[in-house]
């Protein structure tokens, strides 16, 4: 089991701070997806014929996340929130990069209410998940880079474990050791909020959203919230 905790001190910092653990045991990523699939075209449908349009830097929430990125630091414009990211590459392309249904159904959920998303591979995650102030000594290998290693700015907000760091810039990019794969079988994937009282009910559906697509592809899934009065969860399906 590993649990997941928020630092008292990202707690102060960010007091509206929500997290949805959605964690997934069992996973069958080699199957058809069919229902992700659907959820990932029916986004890119309502681009094409002007319906629906993923959320920029002028929605609260993605304005939300660049003021964090810069009270520690980063310039959201240079290194954006995921959420933001990939937004703009839907927008710019016209399509969602397709990895594998897994990948593919919490980036749906994700550009769809406009809440950074992420997973780890709970087989490659050693010991428990601190969100917490980087102290810069750390090492980062950025997802598909595995040959890079880099160190976060002491300050800035990073998932981690007891190898390394998970994430940089709260949520801008992933780790590769961690990377969810169509042999990933235990996995949990995070959603996140700066605004719980504005945006706690999208939060609450798009987990419940992506536990939706994960459960006819898995033996167990479950949601588990983590915030400043609950700062410490178990990923547990």
């Amino acid at each position: 089991m590993t649990v997941f905790r928020i630092a008292p001190a990202v707690a102060d910092a960010f007091p509206g701070t929500r997290i949805a653990l959605v964690t997934a045991t069992g996973l069958r990523g080699r199957e058809p997806w069919p229902h992700t699939a659907d959820a990932v075209e029916r986004l890119e449908r309502g681009l094409a014929d002007g319906t629906w349009r993923p959320a920029d830097e002028t929605d609260p929430r993605i304005e939300a996340w660049h003021t964090a990125y810069r009270s520690f630091g980063t310039n959201p414009r240079r290194v954006r929130p995921s959420v933001d990211a990939l937004g703009r590459r839907l927008a710019k392309k016209a399509a969602l990069p397709r990895i594998n249904p897994a990948v593919d159904s919490y980036n749906a959920v994700s550009v769809r209410h406009g809440l950074p998303a992420g997973a780890f591979d709970l087989d490659h995650v050693t010991g428990d998940v601190d969100i917490r102030h980087a102290e810069g000594h750390e090492t980062f290998t950025p997802l598909g880079e595995p040959g890079t290693v880099e160190h976060p700015a002491p300050g800035e907000i990073v998932y981690a474990d007891t190898t390394g760091i998970l994430t940089r810039h709260w949520n801008h990019r992933d780790a590769h050791r961690t990377r969810v794969t169509e042999d990933s079988t235990r996995v949990v994937f995070v959603l996140e909020t700066l605004h719980t009282d504005r945006d706690g009910h999208l939060l609450d559906a798009a987990a419940e959203e992506l536990r939706a697509l994960l459960a006819p592809h898995a033996a167990r899934t479950a949601v588990h919230l983590l915030d400043a009065r609950h700062p410490r969860a178990t990923a547990t399906a």
